[in-house]
Order: C-alpha cells, then sequence, then structure tokens
C-alpha cells in the first residue's frame, strides 16, 4: 500500500506558476512510477504527466509540454509538479499517482485524494 497526499494548489493568475507536491508513504516510494493527472469540471481525469523510478525518463501529454515539469525526490518521498505560463484550461483537480515500474505510463494502482488548481483570466 502507498499513501499519496497532494497540495500546493490554488488560485493563480493565468500566465501564473505553481508548484504541487504529492508525499508519499508506506511501501518503497523509490520504487513506484508516478504519475500526476487532472480532472476538470464535468470531463474525465486526464493524464498529465508521469516519471519512471529513478527519473530517468519522463512523459507528458502535449497539451503542457513546455510548461509543466514532473519531478522527484526519492530521499524525501515527494513527487513534484512545476506548472509554468498557467491557463484557464489548467483549471481542474490535480491528483498525484503511483504505479508499478513495469505497467504503462498511464497504468496506475494507487491515488491521492487531489488539490484544486484555479486559474483566473
Amino acid at each position: 500500500q502507498v499513501q499519496l497526499v497532494e497540495s500546493g494548489g490554488g488560485l493563480v493568475q493565468a500566465g501564473g506558476s505553481l508548484r504541487l507536491s504529492c508525499a508519499a508513504s508506506g511501501r518503497t516510494f523509490s520504487s513506484y512510477k508516478m504519475g500526476w493527472f487532472r480532472q476538470a469540471p464535468g470531463k474525465e481525469r486526464d493524464f498529465v504527466a508521469a516519471i519512471k523510478w529513478n527519473s530517468y525518463s519522463t512523459y507528458y501529454a502535449d497539451s503542457v509540454k513546455g510548461r509543466f515539469t514532473i519531478s522527484r525526490d526519492n530521499v524525501k518521498n515527494t513527487l513534484y509538479l512545476q506548472m509554468n505560463s498557467l491557463e484557464s484550461v489548467d483549471t481542474a483537480v490535480y491528483y498525484c499517482a503511483a504505479g508499478s515500474a513495469y505497467s504503462s505510463w498511464t497504468q496506475y494502482d494507487y491515488w491521492g485524494q487531489g488539490t484544486q488548481v484555479t486559474v483566473s483570466s
């Protein structure tokens, strides 16, 4: 079992930045690939970004490439999402997730409770 708790969400103006964090506890954090997803009101949950257990590979949705950066600190058991040049379309609840290193980029087993990001135009 892995427990995940997101933080860092809030209200920001368009063009601004936020950094989300996801603190993990439970089984060995460093053995999991980690990802960020988001869900806007009335829409399905969408993949945002993912990172391998050793940080050697990252993967991004086209909509956030060049603006968002995913990273992790396996000593602190924490996942991050740096979000720059935010747009109103980025408004959503953001979730972190943990999954087996052997499954696909978009398959995850454990989820956090989410943190709200609101971008005002």
